[in-house]
């Protein structure tokens, strides 16, 4: 008698399925290690295949190029990472101490591995083509999106006065951070609180500009 599937339970994922991840995951130590060790110039597709055992071709499955290994590579931390960021803020506290809660967590996270940081943000100027690229951009809007909520709140509760569209403060904000962080990864040895505290001074310049 054929056993009965119980009400609620995971789906189990197939052999398939499970290969696919198996790979995915290979292909992404591989390429974390080379780009690490070797650097991302002297890296090339064919040895991170090799050190993943996987075939050249199987390879350009999931990624187009170097480029979209590092965005393999990362696109799995910032989905979690943006997740984390967005709920740190609490409700009520200035703008200012709301940023500083999300964008702290991206400080204490590229801090882990300086290296492949400074590789992410190098590459991602003008990254718009690769299997990663969509998911990327996605996580990077949501981000954007959450900085846009808490600038609205802002506006509503009167703390700040522009009368520029939430939307494009939220830019605003973020060119301000995006800036800030590359300059600070971009120092030989990155140190969190005082890049957190540089950060700080440039978003109150900017909050003071938006006051009424």
């Amino acid at each position: 008698m054929p056993r009965k599937k119980k009400l609620g339970a995971a789906p189990l994922v197939g052999r398939r399925e499970r290969n696919k991840l198996d790979t995915r995951q290979r292909i992404r130590a591989a390429a974390r290690d080379l780009f690490a060790r070797r650097g991302y110039s002297a890296a090339t597709m064919r040895d991170i295949a090799g050190q993943a055992h996987v075939a050249l071709g199987t390879l350009f499955n999931y990624a187009d190029d170097k480029r979209d290994l590092v965005f393999l590579i990362f696109n799995d931390v910032l989905d979690e990472l943006t997740e984390r960021a967005l709920a740190a803020p609490r409700p009520g506290d200035p703008l200012a101490d709301q940023l500083m809660a999300v964008f702290r967590c991206h400080y204490l996270e590229l801090a882990k591995n300086p290296v492949l940081s400074r590789l992410l943000l190098q590459e991602l100027t003008f990254y718009s083509q690769g299997k990663e690229a969509g998911r990327f951009h996605a996580i990077r809007a949501r981000l954007i999106a959450g900085i846009e909520r808490l600038v609205r709140a802002a506006q509503a509760n009167g703390r700040i006065g522009t009368a520029e569209k939430p939307a494009f403060v939220a830019r605003y904000i973020f060119f301000v951070y995006s800036a800030a962080l590359r300059w600070w990864i971009a120092s030989p040895r990155p140190d969190v609180r005082r890049g957190l505290a540089e950060l700080r001074r440039l978003l109150t310049l900017q909050l003071n500009g938006l006051r009424r």
